[in-house]
C-alpha cells in the first residue's frame, strides 16, 4: 500500500492543479482517478478542493490565480518538494542560481511554502509540513506515482536542485535524454528535454491500472492525449491535456515502491 503519514526531506510530495474551471475540474479527474472530494475555505469565495481516495488524500484543485489567468499563465499543475525548513532552504535559492518568486508564507494551519524557480525558469514550489504533509497517498491508482521537470539546461538543473535538495541524477537515455531523479535510494521523478519553444515545467504522473483505457477515457471526457502510450523500462505511461488545458502524465507500472 502507498499510505504516507510522512515525507522525507527531499521528496516530491504534492501537486494541486491550478485552473479555470474548477468545477468542470473536479468532475474530469474525478471521473478519471474516482477522487471525492473535501472542501477546504480559503476565503469566502473559494474553495482549495482536496482530492480524496477512500479517506486519503492524493491531490487537490483550485482556481487558477486572476494574476496568472492575465499574465497569459495557462492552467497548470504545480509540483511541491517536502523540506525541513522552508526558509532556510528558500534563502539558499539564489545562491544556487534559482529565483525566489513568493514566501515563505504560511498556509493557514496546513504548513509553510514557497514558490521558486531554477535557473532555466521551471517553476517548483518547497513545502515545510504542519497538519498537512501532503500526499496521504502515492503510487496507487489515482495518486501521485512520479514527476518530471523538462529544462533546456540539464546540466544546470542539476547541479541546482543537487545543491539545493540534495538530489543525484542517472541518466537513462541519451535519444531523448532523460535522467531519473534520486532522493537518497528512491527514485521518484525525471528529468528530460522539452521540444524547442517549450518552456521549463514541471508536471505530475498519477498512477493508473491501464494506461490504455484511461487515455481512451480522457478523450472520451473532452481531455487531449497528446503523447503515447509509450512502453518504457518500468511500465506504461501517456502525456495528457485536460480539458482547461494542464498537462499531466499518467502512469501504469508494476514497479512503484510501497
Amino acid at each position: 500500500m502507498g499510505d504516507r503519514s510522512s515525507h522525507d526531506a527531499g521528496t516530491i510530495s504534492w501537486s494541486d492543479l491550478a485552473t479555470t474551471d474548477q468545477d468542470a475540474a473536479k468532475e474530469f479527474y474525478g471521473g478519471l482517478f474516482g477522487w471525492e472530494y473535501d472542501e477546504q475555505p480559503i476565503d469566502d469565495d473559494t474553495t482549495y478542493s482536496m482530492g480524496k481516495l477512500g479517506d486519503r488524500i492524493a491531490a487537490a484543485i483550485s482556481p487558477q490565480q486572476s494574476s496568472e489567468s492575465e499574465a497569459g499563465i495557462p492552467p497548470h499543475w504545480n509540483v511541491y518538494v517536502t523540506v525541513d525548513d522552508v526558509a532556510e532552504t528558500t534563502a539558499k535559492v539564489e545562491e544556487a542560481g534559482g529565483t525566489v518568486l513568493a514566501g515563505p508564507f504560511d498556509v493557514f494551519n496546513a504548513g509553510k511554502m514557497s514558490v521558486i524557480a531554477d535557473p532555466t525558469g521551471a517553476v517548483l514550489c518547497l513545502w515545510q509540513a504542519g497538519d498537512s504533509i501532503g500526499a496521504e497517498v502515492v503510487n496507487e491508482p489515482g495518486a501521485l506515482a512520479w514527476a518530471d521537470t523538462a529544462t533546456p539546461d540539464a546540466e544546470a538543473a542539476q547541479k541546482f536542485y543537487g545543491a539545493l535538495l540534495g538530489w543525484e541524477f542517472d541518466q537513462m537515455s541519451e535519444e531523448p535524454p532523460y535522467w531519473v531523479i534520486r532522493n537518497g535510494e528512491r527514485s521518484q521523478g525525471g528529468m528530460t528535454v522539452p521540444p524547442e519553444g517549450v518552456p521549463a515545467n514541471w508536471f505530475p504522473y498519477f498512477a493508473v491500472e491501464d494506461v490504455d483505457a484511461t487515455v481512451k477515457q480522457v478523450a472520451e471526457a473532452g481531455g487531449k492525449p497528446f503523447m503515447g502510450p509509450i512502453d518504457v523500462p518500468s511500465g506504461r505511461f501517456a502525456l495528457i491535456q485536460d480539458p482547461q488545458g494542464a498537462y499531466f502524465a499518467i502512469l501504469q507500472s508494476d514497479q512503484f515502491d510501497d
